[in-house]
C-alpha cells in the first residue's frame, strides 16, 4: 500500500473526520482538507471557525501522516503534547494542512502541522505535537 493510500485510509475510518469533514487530497500522503460546514463556525458574529474544529483537524492531519509513514505497524499515535498557535482568524471556508513529520523515534513522533485557507504562505494554524507510537507497558513485557 502506498503512503498516500495509507494516509486517505487513516483519514475516512475516522468517525471524528467524518464528523469534521476531513478528506485527504488526492494522491498526497501529508495534506489534508476540511470542507465547511456550518456547525463548524464558533463565531457567527465574525464568522470564524470554532478552534476546536482548527486543532482537530490539525491533529488528524498528523496522526494520518504518522500511521502512512509507518504503514500502522507501531499502531495509532497516541498525542503526547499538542501545542496550537491560531495566526488569523479562520473564515468560514474550506481549510487545507500539511504535516510534516520532524522526527520519529522509536516510541516518539515530533510533527509540525500547517493550516491555511486560500493561500498556504498565510496560515491560519500551526501545530506543534508529540505522539507516543508504541504502547509502553507491552515493549517492557
Amino acid at each position: 500500500m502506498t503512503t498516500a493510500q495509507a494516509f486517505a485510509d487513516a483519514l475516512a475510518v475516522s468517525p471524528y473526520a467524518g464528523f469534521l469533514g476531513v478528506e485527504a487530497v488526492s494522491g498526497s500522503s501529508d495534506r489534508a482538507m476540511m470542507r465547511f460546514s456550518p456547525p463548524l463556525v464558533g463565531n457567527p458574529l465574525l464568522p470564524a471557525l470554532h478552534g476546536g474544529s482548527v486543532a482537530g483537524f490539525m491533529e488528524l492531519t498528523a496522526t494520518a501522516a504518522l500511521t502512512a509513514a509507518t504503514q500502522g505497524t507501531q499502531g495509532r499515535p497516541k498525542p503526547v503534547d499538542v501545542s496550537v498557535a491560531y495566526l488569523r482568524s479562520a473564515r468560514p471556508a474550506d481549510t487545507h494542512a500539511r504535516a510534516q513529520i520532524r522526527k520519529v523515534g522509536r516510541r516518539i513522533a515530533y510533527v509540525h502541522v500547517l493550516a491555511w485557507q486560500e493561500d498556504e504562505a498565510a496560515p491560519v494554524a500551526e501545530m506543534t505535537a508529540h505522539f507516543l507510537l508504541a504502547d509502553l507497558d507491552s515493549t517492557n513485557n
